[in-house]
């Protein structure tokens, strides 16, 4: 057939007789001429722009902006495309009815597609160059295609061709679309005035664009970027090379940072409250649709055009499949014959009908729908998520700016809790963003559900109803199992904290376990909460199995309800096309249901938070800060307490002055006159906690200025109660605050209970202010802390706080003060800032700190106190009982008013006075507190030079190693770590599931397939062969379902099995290997880390795994049959495969590294912004007298907007995922459907093409929930592998080499130690710390062991216990090398008191005796030698009351004392004491070496001695130095060799 233009059948075809405008063919050639003339006009200068500007418009984002009309431009273009597409198919289809081809009825179309493409792609250019000079040559070609296609328009009209004709139709279409675009350019020339305007406007990008850190784009590209997130491709395919990090996700937009929303939603809040009675609550709903409605509606837009356009996919599937039936019945449809009747133009015209009977049509327009509905889809989640980061972090700064106003007496009156708050910035904010990503499935699945039904009822009649009604009557069951999961997982976390509670302990007192040999007792404890826990886990399993089985079974069961109706109730018989239809529309109906009960769920969650938040938005506040300015006098509503009374008077104090020779110092006046300044003044105060009753009554005082003021008091008589009156945190009942001008600005103000900030310890003492080198060092110097910060291993630089290092309460407590010191206020406030250091430091601080640093500054000084011998240093005294003042004046007033109150002062200062002469400690608390530190970072840094290969923490971070590596290892699948997971499954149960698996999906494939050959199989309208056929194939098709249905509940059953097993076996093994690792161990890594392993990592294990697992053998097998079956259908589509999987596998690679990159930005930057607002929460009455609530603002914005960021960038990676995923299906789709069309000729009967393409279009809901799961999989791997890290540590020897019974049952029953040649070590890898020590110790003998810090003292306690690596010598016990003895048995027969005492929770009987082996009588006697008998009797249940965590519930000393009751419980007759009385008072310790001396006066006792004066009574006095005995002897025989250490020693301790 020759090609011509106007067609070669009729001689008249280029004829111009009848007018020029008449002959169709020529208007056609005149609808050419914009095209091309547009084409001419546009490519040089895209050539030209490209070439120079390609590289620039990658990197400069600063020229991007929008020109008016943007985005309805975009989509103008697109409806032009679509229309000239469909203008294509029409000419094509119209020409195939010519004898001849006509090109001028689809070329034109042509030319007009490719225009309107370059048309885009020219604008997209000018758009980011911002030129919008060059937008003319679009105006013109505008107006001229307008007029072109309006004179075929009028043409038309004029030869009678109308609506009825499909060419009209959309010349018609094109007309509005070209005027409507003509429309669009002139309003740019309108609002830009660019052309013939004398001022063209200039416009700037927006601000966002031109600061370069904003990378998050989504916002400001163009549409098509925006649907197809085409801008996220640089950020996840470089995620391959290196990892993303913060700095590469930038920052974000304005728009969605947490201020901008947070000013939206308090706006939209604070109207409500104006509007009706001020009293009433504002509705935090009505506040949150007005701040936010508007994105949710455009959402929910959005989410209606997808789900109407899903429905396209079922009516096309059975437009196809009948168009197929039919062919093959009447192959031989003519060619229009009647071509010679009087055509309009001599062509063929099509009516619009004609044109959706093609096949090949449907298959383009099922295509077109899809990827229109995907791109709906995607964008309507993309909305949603957007929108409910934005009111998360409104939310968060809401909440935050609360608690900075929250009521002190709120806080501690605990009607708000810490825990409280934390649940509301942890749990309920993200409950409200979880219910808005889900809100708009509300209202939009009703109606998905209902047109379902309604197509159903349109397909299949009657028997439609019925299978609805099974899904609709199957949904409340799954509302039932979603709601009983919730209350089951509760009732898991109840166990699981329990279990971490143990654990916890276990770890915290693992030395003692061990030296105790009780580790057996406490991990079958911990086994047992296990077990109650796991119970929980199975019910919590079967419940999700329940879950997955109904959501793969009801479909099923519709299925087999409705076709299984349909053959005996309706007389037709069921077409392929039906039937397929219809299954396809079972396939989306189930989806809404199942999400239904989630999104129930979710919304009756979100009812909840909504009233707790609104409760806490309602809560009390403080007062105003109208006091802030200066001079006015306040009367301050509410305030908060300082939680836990006051420390008891410390009483170690040296009296170093004598208060009657004091002489006050002669550089100040003796005392403020009425006159002279006063910084802060109170007058007829009386204020309260709240609850009306007066805390403080009838206050007055006066605070001088530039001078030092104490106030002393006993215990509880409100000392800080009067230093937060004066800060405005207590409710005023009477009486007025006043402060001078110039001092409300800022109080520096240290606590009495420390308050840290997560930050280093550069940053806890500057605290805001800016770095002064010289100031800094000598506050550093004031408060001794250079000797702790030395200790630190990066110096003031490393982290402190919760997540850092854990300080001991003397350094947390000089830290504070040195914050207080360093900052440069006039007034600083110090409450109790001595009591919990010891006497040395406290001196040091009274002189350099409080009297040297403060005082030359002439700052104004508060300081509450209870060591009266620092009373000679102050200038005014504000002396204080039972809420009210009892005296004020300097000390000379006292001394001459109120002599009784004096002479009481100097009797308490001379009995500490007393006791003090007996013990200056030789290694003061602090030293002690600084060994601990020492120990633990000299050991942590040894075990970093041994071995990296297993913290795999470290080896993440490891950025040096080659790129290529850290390549091929990020995107690598763990499959070794997988592989030990299913192993520790238990390898009946993988089989297991993997069978059913694999059974289950051939059952499905089954089921479908018998479908397609019932419906194909022809019978004609005979009843009897009907009823033959139904008897034959309705019982198999009902037995292939129901084996389905079983085979569902299986697979799902075996999977979470599969999933408990592992769980099990894994914190198992993990508990065992620990708590039998070596003491070494826990020296070297960090507490936490163990601890993450048992909670987050267990509960990965336990709870995320198997349905991740379940929900990834689920899609790819469901992908891989429904590929295998298109295959197996139509054999030439797996030619299309191979690309479409190339694709796939880069798509899934790329992703996957990234999704992990960006998963753990988001996890490690929730943590700080949580941590963030509990730390404000504890430290609110120090910011807010710091006045520094601003920054902690700023900082919580910061933080807020870090972490939305990341979960920004998160799910924009998802949704490009789920866009490029549900593209390739579609593309699967339109193959399959093409292959089979074409293969239809020579081929499958329809029934199977319907089999085929039903199943294509289930390909596109599963192939991203593969790379989804196979990207979480990933992560939640991770846990597996890092307890795994751990089941390889060493554990310690257990067995000896000596049998149980070979050991004599009272052995040691005399107690003689011989050690001989022993050198200790504490690994392999570090220097000895005892060398060849030789000691022989007699039956009985009491022996002291002393020596400076670090002497090798207590390494020899841990010796006899083989706690410690001994390579040479030995130790001998009775005979006996204790090297050769099991362990247990050794540390069971002797007994030690650790220098930190440590109780567990429980009974006291446990705590004494948890082997229970000791009879109650026993027990008594033992508490009756450790004079606790009469305490114990005196607490409810006596032997059976409880002892909380830590034994928080007693004194230090009463813990030591029970420690020493559990030694005697022991009846061994060898006892080692290890320092055992360094943390006791004077009255305790003597306790102690009475109950020494008498109760054990047979045993042998090594004592190692903190001060020296408890070992001179002793037998034989050890002296050690680096490792080595340096003197050994009787202690009177030490003592008089004068130069000798132990001389020396006990010098210094007198």
């Amino acid at each position: 057939m020759a090609l011509s233009f106007c067609g070669s059948d009729r001689n008249n075809s280029y004829s111009v007789a009848e007018g020029v405008l008449n002959n169709g063919c020529f208007v056609d050639a005149l609808n050419l001429v914009p095209h091309v003339f547009l084409l001419f006009i546009t490519f040089p200068i895209l050539f030209i722009g490209w070439g120079s500007q390609s590289s620039k418009v990658q990197i400069h984002h600063n020229t991007w902006l929008h020109f008016p009309g943007h985005n309805l431009r975009w989509i103008l273009t697109f409806t032009l495309l679509f229309v000239h597409v469909c203008e294509i198919a029409e000419g094509i289809v119209s020409n195939g009815h010519m004898k001849t081809n006509h090109l001028h009825l689809f070329m034109p179309a042509l030319m007009g597609f490719i225009a309107a493409t370059t048309s885009v792609v020219y604008y997209h250019n000018i758009e980011t160059s911002n030129f919008p000079k060059l937008l003319l040559a679009l105006f013109i070609y505008w107006v001229l295609a307008f007029i072109t296609k309006t004179i075929k328009l009028v043409k038309y009209a004029e030869f009678k061709v109308g609506i009825q004709h499909l060419r009209f139709c959309i010349t018609a279409l094109l007309v509005v679309l070209y005027g409507l675009l003509m429309a669009v350019e002139i309003n740019v020339i309108r609002v830009r005035k660019y052309v013939f305007f004398a001022n063209p406007q200039k416009v700037k990008p927006p601000e966002d664009l031109q600061d370069l850190g904003v990378r998050f784009l989504q916002p400001f590209v163009n549409l098509l970027s925006k649907a197809t997130y085409w801008w996220m491709n640089p950020l996840i395919i470089g995620a391959h090379k290196r990892p993303i990090e913060l700095k590469k996700i930038g920052k974000l937009p304005i728009a969605m940072r947490a201020l901008t929303n947070y000013l939206r939603l308090k706006d939209a809040y604070e109207e409500q409250r104006a509007a009706d009675d001020p009293e009433k609550a504002p509705s935090i709903w009505k506040s949150m649709y007005r701040a936010f409605g508007r994105p949710i509606l455009l959402s929910s837009t959005f989410r209606y055009l997808a789900d109407l356009l899903g429905f396209a996919g079922p009516l096309c599937i059975s437009g196809i499949v009948s168009r197929l039936e039919n062919k093959n019945e009447n192959e031989t449809m003519a060619i229009v014959e009647d071509h010679d009747k009087a055509l309009p133009f001599g062509v063929y015209f099509l009516s619009s009908n004609e044109l959706l009977q093609n096949t090949s049509v449907l298959a383009v327009l099922l295509f077109l729908a899809l990827v229109l509905q995907r791109t709906f889809l995607q964008a309507s989640y993309y909305v949603t998520i957007e929108t409910g980061i934005n009111l998360r972090g409104a939310l968060l700064a809401m909440i935050y700016n609360k608690i900075l106003r929250l009521s002190t007496s709120n806080m501690s009156m605990g009607e708000m809790t810490l825990g409280q708050i934390n649940n509301l910035v942890a749990i309920e904010t993200n409950q409200l963003m979880w219910f808005l990503f889900l809100c708009p499935n509300l209202w939009a699945m009703p109606v998905q559900i209902i047109m379902g039904v309604i197509l159903l009822y349109y397909l299949l009649g009657y028997s439609a109803l019925i299978g609805a009604s099974v899904i609709v009557l199957l949904a409340p069951v799954q509302y039932f199992i979603a709601t009983k999961l919730a209350d089951t997982q509760k009732s898991t976390l109840d166990y699981s904290t329990d279990r971490l509670k143990k654990t916890t302990e276990i770890l915290k007192g693992i030395k003692l376990l061990k030296l105790y040999a009780w580790e057996d007792i406490f991990c079958d404890s911990v086994e047992e909460t296990r077990t109650k826990e796991l119970k929980s886990l199975k019910t919590f399993a079967l419940y999700t199995s329940m879950s997955i089985f109904m959501n793969a079974a009801i479909p099923i069961a519709a299925v087999l309800a409705t076709f299984v109706a349909h053959a005996y109730i309706s007389d037709t018989r069921l077409s392929p096309s039906e039937a397929f239809a219809s299954l396809a529309l079972f396939h989306i109906l189930v989806t809404p249901l199942f999400l239904l009960s989630t999104v129930v769920r979710f919304a009756v969650k979100a009812l909840v938070s909504v009233q707790k938040l609104g409760e806490f938005l309602q809560s009390d506040e403080i007062g105003d800060d109208s006091w802030r300015n200066g001079d006015m006098s306040v009367s301050l509503e509410s305030c908060r307490k300082h939680p836990g009374a006051t420390k008891a008077i410390n009483r170690k104090q040296p009296l170093r002055y004598q208060l009657d020779s004091y002489e006050q110092p002669a550089r100040r006046q003796l005392r403020p006159t009425e006159t002279e300044d006063i910084a802060v003044k109170v007058t007829n105060g009386s204020f309260t906690w709240g609850s009306n009753l007066s805390t403080l009554s009838d206050i007055n005082i006066r605070i001088p200025t530039g001078q030092l003021t104490m106030i002393v008091g006993q215990v509880g008589c409100g000392k800080s109660s009067l230093l937060l009156a004066m800060l405005g945190e207590m409710q005023t009942l009477s009486g007025k605050v006043h402060w001078s001008n110039k001092n409300r600005y800022s109080v520096a103000y240290a606590t009495q209970k420390s308050w840290l900030l997560n930050a280093t310890v550069e940053e806890n003492i500057t605290f805001g202010s800016p770095f002064n080198k010289q100031r800094y060092k000598a506050v550093i110097d004031a408060c001794s802390l250079q000797p702790d910060i030395d200790l630190l291993p990066f110096g003031d630089q490393t982290e402190i706080g919760e997540r850092g290092i854990n300080l001991s309460g003397g350094q947390r407590q000089r830290i504070c003060v040195a914050r207080a010191l360093y900052q440069n206020t006039n007034i600083v406030f110090l409450d109790d800032p001595f009591s919990a250091l010891d006497i040395h430091l406290s001196d040091h601080l009274m002189q350099e700190g409080i009297l040297k640093f403060l005082q030359d500054d002439k700052r104004t000084v508060v300081l509450v106190t209870h060591k009266l011998q620092y009373l000679i240093h102050a200038d005014w005294i504000i002396a204080m009982k039972d809420g009210s003042v009892l005296r004020e004046g300097t000390l000379k007033d006292i001394q001459n008013n109120d002599v009784e109150l004096y002479e009481h002062w100097k009797t308490l200062m001379n009995r500490q006075d007393q006791e003090l002469e007996k013990d200056t400690e030789l290694d003061s608390q602090t030293a002690l507190e600084r060994k601990t530190l020492r120990r633990a970072f000299y050991s942590r840094e040894a075990k970093n030079q041994i071995d990296d290969e297993d913290e795999e923490e470290e080896e993440e971070e490891d950025e040096d190693d080659t790129l290529s590596l850290t390549t091929s290892r990020r995107s690598k699948i763990p499959w070794k770590v997988c592989w030990r997971y299913l192993s520790s499954g238990g390898f009946l149960l993988v089989v297991m599931m993997i069978s059913s698996k694999l059974l289950k999906h051939s059952v499905m494939v089954a089921i479908d397939y018998w479908l397609a050959a019932w419906t194909s199989s022809n019978t004609t309208g005979n009843p009897d062969l009907n009823e033959a056929h139904r008897s034959f194939y309705v019982p198999v098709f009902s037995i292939l379902c129901g084996a389905g249905i079983a085979l569902c509940l299986i697979t799902s059953l075996t999977v979470e099995l599969m999933g408990l097993s592992a769980a099990t076996s894994l914190h198992h093994n993990l508990l065992n290997k620990i708590i039998h690792a070596p003491l070494r161990f826990f020296d070297v890594t960090p507490l936490g880390q163990i601890l993450n392993r048992f909670s987050a990592d267990t509960n990965i294990i336990d709870q995320h795994i198997p349905p991740t697992l379940e929900s990834l053998t689920r899609s790819t097998l469901l992908c891989l049959s429904a590929i295998g079956v298109i295959a197996f259908v139509t054999p030439t589509f797996l030619i299309a495969l191979v690309p479409l999987i190339v694709a796939f596998y880069f798509i899934q690679k790329y992703f996957r590294v990234a999704s992990k990159d960006l998963q753990d930005l988001d996890d490690s930057t929730q943590l700080p912004l949580l941590c963030h607002f509990s730390e404000t929460a504890e430290g609110l009455t120090t910011i807010r007298a710091f006045r520094h609530e601003a920054r902690f603002k700023q900082r919580m914005l910061e933080l807020t907007d870090t972490n939305n960021t990341a979960y920004l960038f998160l799910s924009a990676a998802n949704r490009w995922l789920e866009v490029r995923t549900d593209y390739l299906g579609a593309v699967i789709v339109l193959t399959a459907a093409m292959a089979s069309i074409w293969g239809s000729f020579h081929g499958p009967q329809s029934g199977l093409v319907g089999l085929g393409l039903t199943y294509a279009l289930t390909v596109t809901n599963y192939l991203n929930w593969v790379v989804r799961n196979l990207a979480d999989l990933e992560v939640q791997m991770a846990a597996v592998k890092k307890v795994n890290s751990f089941l390889s540590t060493e554990s310690e020897n257990y067995e000896g080499c000596m049998d149980v019974s070979q050991v004599p049952e009272d052995w040691p029953q005399q107690g003689e130690i011989k050690i001989q040649d022993l050198s200790v070590r504490y690994d392999p890898m570090l220097k000895p710390v005892l060398k060849h020590v030789n000691a022989y110790i007699n039956p009985g003998q009491k022996v002291g062991i002393c020596g400076r810090t670090g002497s090798g003292k207590s390494s020899l306690s841990l010796a006899f216990f083989n706690m410690v690596d001994m390579f040479e010598g030995k130790i001998v016990i009775d005979g006996i090398d204790i090297c050769k003895l099991p362990l247990q048995t050794l540390r069971s027969r002797l007994s030690i008191i650790l220098q930190d005492p440590i109780l567990f929770s429980g009974s006291i009987r446990f705590n004494l005796d948890p082997e229970r082996k000791c009879t109650d009588e026993g027990l008594w006697e033992a508490l009756e030698i450790a004079q606790l008998k009469n305490m114990v009797k005196a607490l409810p249940g006596g032997l059976d009351a409880m002892v909380t965590e830590g034994g928080e519930n007693f004194s230090v000393g009463q813990r030591q004392l029970f420690c020493l009751a559990r030694a005697f419980v022991r009846k061994s007759s060898i006892l080692i004491m290890d320092e055992a009385t360094a943390s006791i008072d004077m009255a305790t310790e003597n306790i102690l070496q009475k109950v020494v001396m008498t109760a054990f006066a047979d045993r042998t006792v090594v004592t190692i001695a903190h001060r020296v004066h408890t070992i001179l009574t002793a037998d034989l006095v050890i002296v050690m130095k680096r490792g080595n005995i340096l003197e050994y002897d009787k202690p009177e025989t030490l003592l008089e060799q004068e130069d000798g250490m132990f001389a020396s020693f006990v010098k210094a301790d007198m």
